[in-house]
């Protein structure tokens, strides 16, 4: 038994509390809200920053005058970068003039030194760079073009430089190979295609490269429209980081998208499993098809295939192929894959070639200035067979282009577009969806980045 069921006062207590157990439970949660409430009601009692005083301190900072500013800048040794082309009525003084230099010293260097020399001598358009000092004396000089026999190896340049060590002048020539670069580009056509890739700063040889990718689908001579667009990815060769600009191996395009009067059509470049690469749509169709829409790179149509007023004759005969009209010498393509059957002199058709595409179907190509291929060789589609001139019966420098087929002569205009073309085997069709894809990506970046039809550096 313990003490305190001997106190009558603690027994008391305890019997109260048992009682009254719920009432003091609900008056304690009662309490304690009570202290919530409290804080609750303080809290925006304290002071709100926004209310608090600001202060605006203004303070000027003293800066040198224009004075001191220019004797600062005086005491700095400015190395001035200039570039150009050197062109064929450049001597030493007139070139080194053009680069912002004033040097008697180097131009009498670059007259004397035989390695110097070659800067003027030879072919014009080498790529210069000078770097000169603040009075225009030159420190170094730097030449890059096209080194002897470049196209028939690697592709290389050649680097010149020029440098003043302790007072005297030095020369170096060495040869050094081509790096290939990615480059994005965009063009919108208002005259020609060459015109548009000029424009886009495109080389000459990607522009031809895509006419002749796109053959099959657009008609160069007749299907431009004014406000037709283009995108195209492409390797540029560069020397030292700069895109060359004379004439050596370009590189391949590797993607392009051409929109003709509303149509897209695209083109990527393509290597399948055993390592042979072709130029495919995005759906997987070749776009090599079994003849070109055109024996020719550029040129125009003049008489299409129908009735006409013969211009010597002068009789209504049925024209039995197309004539493009296109400067002396221009060069004939071979539209398809084939062995010649004839080439020679063919009466009002001059100098003629004709090709057998198999058993049924032939092409032929008159009024030649040369002929570049001999009987029973075997060509292959683009092929040069000869060159446009005005042999035989005609008025003045054309081609004219037949087609037939067991015999009977067709349009030759319709023939490409009908032919079929191969598509991508369905093994390799997931990897070439996912290389479509990322191709497209590209394209889409070229073109954001022609807005202003600049080309990407």
């Amino acid at each position: 038994m313990s003490l305190d069921s001997f106190n009558p006062h603690l027994l008391r207590t305890r019997a109260w509390l048992s009682r009254h157990s719920r009432g003091l439970s609900a008056a304690f949660v009662m309490l304690l809200g009570g202290f919530a409430a409290a804080a609750f009601g303080v809290a925006p009692l304290l002071p709100d920053p926004a209310d608090q005083p600001q202060r605006l301190i203004v303070d000027t900072i003293a800066t040198p005058g224009m004075r001191d500013q220019l004797e600062a800048l005086a005491e700095h040794d400015l190395d001035l970068w200039r570039s150009d082309l050197t062109r064929a009525t450049d001597n030493a003084d007139s070139l080194l003039r053009r680069l912002g230099v004033t040097d008697a010293e180097a131009a009498a260097f670059l007259r004397s030194d035989p390695v110097a020399k070659r800067l003027i001598d030879g072919r014009a358009g080498k790529m210069v760079q000078a770097r000169a000092d603040g009075n225009g004396m030159l420190l170094e000089l730097i030449a890059r073009y096209a080194a002897p026999d470049s196209a028939q190896r690697e592709p290389q340049f050649t680097r010149l430089s020029l440098s003043r060590q302790d007072g005297r002048w030095s020369s170096h020539a060495e040869v050094a190979p081509l790096v290939g670069q990615i480059r994005l580009a965009s063009g919108t056509i208002r005259t020609s295609l060459f015109v548009a890739t000029d424009e886009s700063r495109i080389p000459d040889a990607v522009a031809v490269q895509m006419a002749e990718i796109f053959a099959a689908d657009i008609d160069f001579h007749r299907d431009l429209r004014k406000g037709d667009s283009f995108s195209v990815v492409y390797e540029a060769m560069t020397a030292d980081g700069e895109p060359v600009t004379w004439a050596v191996p370009t590189g391949r395009v590797l993607s392009a998208e051409f929109i003709n009067n509303g149509q897209a059509h695209h083109a990527l470049w393509y290597t399948d499993a055993t390592g042979r690469g072709a130029y495919f749509g995005f759906d997987g169709q070749s776009k090599r098809r079994a003849f070109l829409a055109s024996p020719m790179e550029f040129s125009r149509v003049t008489s299409g295939f129908a009735m006409r007023f013969h211009p010597i004759l002068q009789t209504l005969r049925a024209h039995r192929g197309v004539d493009y009209g296109a400067p002396y010498g221009t060069p004939v393509r071979s539209v398809g894959d084939g062995v010649v059957d004839f080439a020679g002199w063919q009466n009002g058709y001059g100098n003629v070639v004709r090709v057998l595409h198999g058993k049924e179907r032939s092409t032929l190509y008159a009024h030649l200035s040369r002929i570049d291929v001999r009987k029973g060789q075997a060509i292959e589609q683009g092929q040069r067979l000869g060159a446009v001139g005005a042999t035989g019966w005609a008025t003045g420098p054309h081609l004219h282009f037949e087609f037939q087929v067991n015999g009977q002569h067709v349009n030759p205009l319709s023939i490409a577009k009908a032919s079929d073309p191969v598509t991508v085997d369905s093994a390799s069709r997931a990897r070439f969806a996912e290389l479509a894809r990322s191709a497209q990506l590209q394209l889409d970046l070229a073109e954001t980045l022609g807005g202003s039809r600049n080309q990407l550096e």
